[in-house]
C-alpha cells in the first residue's frame, strides 16, 4: 500500500494526498452481494433535521459483509480485494467450496488466490477467523465479536487491531485500538491480522468540494450562532463563547458521561488513555 501526492495543476491539488489503490484488484463489485442504500440526509420518519451537517454525496451501494464468519471449516478463496465506499478498510471477495461468495474485511497481507478458513480448525494464519480460545496470546487480532455469534462490532475501521493478552477461564483480555483492555467471552471470533488499508490516516482530502463527494455538509462554529441555535452563541462582540459545550449543554474536553453502573463496567480493566 502506499499513498502518492499529486503535482499541484489547481489549488486544491497542491496539499492533496490521495491512495495509491495499489491493494486493490478489481473495480467491479459482486453483484449479487450489491444492495441498495438510502440515504437520510440526517431526517427522521418524519422529515425533521435530526442530525446536522450531513447529506448530499455520491450515490452509493451497499455491500453485505460477512461478520460472523460462520462458514466453519470450509475452505474459501480469496477471489479479489476490492473498495468499499461505506467503511475506511478494503474489502475481500470470498469464494467457498459449494461456489458461495461472501465479502468480509480483508486483512494487511491477504493476497488473491489465497486460500482462508474460519472455525475451531482454522490456524492461526492472517485472514482466518478463530475462537479467542483457540488463538496463541500475544496475537495481533482484528474483527472481534463483542457476544459470541454476534459479529465483529470492534477493530473493524482502516489500520485497526488489538492484542489478545490474557486467558482466564471463560474470559480473555483484549487491548484495543483506544488503548482500552478490555474481558471478551473466549467463545467470541476473531481475525487473525491488522485491517487493511492502513495508509486512510495519510490522505488529505485538499479541497471541501471532497467533503461534500463524501456526504458532509458546512460544519457552522458554535460562537457564530446566536443563543437561541447555541450554548456557546451570542454575546457581544467576538465573545469566546465561554467553556466549550456540546449544543445539549454537555461539556466537551474530557466530561465524563459514562453511567457508574453500566452493566459492562466490570468487563473493562483499563480505561484508555485520554490524550
Amino acid at each position: 500500500m502506499s499513498v502518492r501526492k499529486l503535482k499541484p495543476v489547481t489549488p486544491a491539488q497542491r496539499f492533496r494526498v490521495v491512495n495509491g489503490f495499489d491493494a486493490i484488484t478489481t473495480d467491479k463489485p459482486e453483484k449479487s452481494l450489491l444492495v441498495p442504500k438510502n440515504r437520510t440526509g440526517g431526517r427522521n420518519n418524519r422529515g425533521k433535521m435530526t442530525v446536522r451537517y450531513r447529506g448530499g454525496g455520491h450515490k452509493k451501494r451497499y455491500r453485505l459483509i460477512d461478520f460472523k464468519r460462520n462458514k466453519f471449516d470450509v475452505p474459501a478463496r480469496v477471489k479479489s480485494i476490492e473498495y468499499d465506499p461505506n467503511r475506511t478498510a478494503f474489502i475481500a471477495l470470498l469464494e467457498y467450496k459449494g461456489g458461495e461468495k461472501r465479502y468480509i474485511i480483508a486483512q494487511n497481507g491477504l493476497q488473491v488466490g489465497q486460500k482462508i478458513s474460519s472455525g475451531e480448525n482454522a490456524t492461526p494464519e492472517v485472514g482466518n477467523a478463530l475462537f479467542l480460545s483457540k488463538i496463541p496470546l500475544g496475537t495481533i487480532i482484528s474483527c472481534i465479536e463483542l457476544n459470541p455469534g454476534g459479529g465483529a462490532v470492534l477493530a473493524r475501521s482502516a489500520g485497526a487491531f488489538a492484542q489478545l493478552m490474557a486467558r482466564e477461564g471463560k474470559l480473555a483480555t483484549i487491548k484495543l485500538p483506544s488503548g482500552e483492555t478490555r474481558s471478551v467471552p473466549t467463545s467470541c471470533m476473531a481475525t487473525i491480522g491488522v485491517v487493511s488499508n492502513s495508509d486512510h490516516q495519510l490522505l488529505v482530502s485538499g479541497k471541501a468540494g471532497r467533503s461534500r463527494w463524501i456526504g458532509i455538509r458546512p460544519r457552522t462554529r458554535p460562537v457564530a450562532m446566536n443563543p437561541v441555535d447555541h450554548p456557546m452563541g451570542g454575546g457581544e462582540g467576538r465573545a469566546s463563547g465561554g467553556h466549550p459545550r456540546s449544543k445539549n449543554g454537555i461539556p466537551a474536553k474530557g466530561f465524563r458521561t459514562r453511567s457508574k453502573t453500566k452493566a459492562s463496567n466490570k468487563f473493562i480493566i483499563e480505561r484508555r488513555k485520554n490524550n
